[in-house]
């Protein structure tokens, strides 16, 4: 294996150094050429959503395809506007020089994507790559292996291996890929193997970008609309039965208002996903993963209830491969489901009796990817907003805000650096190149020896630096 990806990732290094990929023309045939074969592939891709996930048709395709239909979209539109060189003011050095930033390719790229969304958390940063002029390797999640090969029949047919390659496999892939010195790496996934990944990237000193996940708190003040906020938090909860970076974690409440936003979220949840006869309806509730992390979720529970949380609610379950909506109340702030991120249909309530000690409850925790803000009082949101730290925050709202190109996606710290999506992607997978073109009366001059007799010299310096 490792032989094999030596090789194209000098391949790969090679097509970089021919230029081919400068030119913004060549970028969006590259872009349009992906959207053709994505679309008539589009059958599959369904499928294989369903047979990893149980996605349906319409959640793979809002969440999915059409998400990454968008982005290219996006990309093209603004591609030729986003690689023009940009002025920058000169100082009194570079009076009369010329002075530019200009984009160029960071080089070869390594895309290392999850599998809660596998297809377009690895087709969205490939987006990026190819529009700054980027080839990549990607490494698809072994977890969604349907997806992940459906990803690789596309790419091998939209693309030659020496633009964009598909590496198949589990951890002994990534292994062998972070071994490699790339240019930039772009990985989607836990904290854990963040840190991981990071440690690989700095042997070579490869920039990098970190999509990570955390505990995404949703605090509700007491000025909330609570059947709207229930709705909405249920609705962020379980998408992709919580398989999501971005799901409400925990809720933050006032604690005279828990029982009724309880009864709001299970009216809303019942809706959401039961059907008639009260039970769960497979069309509108993904699986969880694997045994594996259906295992770690009971456990969570199992933990929170031996620390002395109870549940609140519990819907019916009539699927083997799917865990309930459940609510936990009474949660000790030691107990696991509090400190690790959940990923799963769980949500433990947190009760405050002020504003600030809801703040202080998220302060004393790493920064979060996400922070939902559910208020009518205008000054408590700038309050709260100003209080905390967040990649991303939405108010009244949940994970919405990943849906706007024109806004950076990312986390910050333990939820990760850099950001994501439309332009902020582009410049995730580019330099900005400084560039001074010298006028033919360099002000330079100014400055060199003999020292003696540039005292005005000084004196003008100091006047207007």
């Amino acid at each position: 294996m490792y032989q094999k990806v030596d090789v194209l990732f000098h391949q790969q290094k090679a097509y970089q150094r021919s230029n081919k990929l400068l030119e913004a023309r060549q970028r969006i045939d590259h872009l349009k050429k992906l959207k053709d074969v994505i679309q008539r592939h589009e059958p599959e891709i369904f499928n294989a959503l369903s047979t990893d996930l149980r996605k349906s048709e319409f959640e793979a395709a809002v969440t999915e395809i059409y998400f990454v239909y968008s982005e290219i979209d996006f990309a093209i539109k603004h591609l030729s506007n986003w690689v023009k060189p940009r002025r920058a003011r000169p100082t009194v050095a570079s009076l009369f020089a010329k002075n530019r930033i200009i984009y160029e390719p960071k080089g070869s790229c390594l895309i290392i994507a999850p599998w809660n969304y596998p297809f377009q958390l690895t087709m969205s940063p490939l987006v990026s790559a190819l529009a700054a002029g980027n080839t990549a390797i990607i490494k698809p999640s072994e977890y969604s292996p349907h997806t992940a090969a459906v990803i690789a029949a596309i790419l091998d047919e939209a693309f030659d291996t020496s633009v964009v390659y598909c590496a198949l496999g589990g951890q002994e892939v990534s292994e062998t890929l972070l071994k490699l010195p790339f240019d930039h790496i772009f990985f989607t996934g836990s904290t854990q193997v963040g840190k991981i990944v990071m440690r690989a990237a700095a042997e070579h000193l490869s920039t990098i970008t970190l999509e990570l996940g955390g505990k995404s708190p949703a605090l509700i003040h007491s000025s909330a609309d609570l059947e709207k906020t229930a709705e909405k938090v249920a609705w962020g909860k379980l998408i992709n039965a919580g398989q999501t970076c971005i799901a409400p974690d925990y809720v933050l409440i006032h604690h005279s208002q828990e029982e009724k936003f309880i009864q709001h979220f299970k009216t809303a949840a019942t809706r959401l996903i039961y059907g008639e006869n009260g039970t769960i309806d497979p069309n509108s509730y993904a699986k969880i993963i694997n045994g594996k992390h259906m295992a770690r979720l009971n456990l969570l529970i199992e933990d929170a209830i031996q620390n002395g949380a109870e549940i609140a609610w519990q819907g019916q379950n009539n699927l083997e491969d799917s865990i309930s909506p459940t609510i936990l109340r009474n949660v000790k702030p030691e107990s696991r489901i509090l400190e690790e991120e959940i990923f799963g249909p769980l949500l433990p309530i947190v009760t405050y009796s002020d504003i600030e000690e809801a703040i202080d409850f998220i302060r004393s925790k790493p920064k979060p990817l996400a922070l939902y803000i559910f208020s009518s009082n205008t000054r408590a949101i700038d309050n709260i907003i100003k209080s905390t730290s967040a990649g991303g925050t939405c108010v009244n709202d949940v994970i919405l805000h990943v849906s706007n190109p024109n806004l950076p996606f990312g986390g910050v710290n333990h939820s990760g650096m850099g950001g994501s999506h439309g332009y902020f992607g582009f410049k995730a997978f580019s330099h900005e190149r400084s560039v001074m073109y010298q006028s033919r009366v360099p002000m330079s001059k100014l400055i060199y020896p003999p020292y003696s007799n540039k005292g005005w010299v000084l004196k003008f310096l100091k006047r207007w630096m």
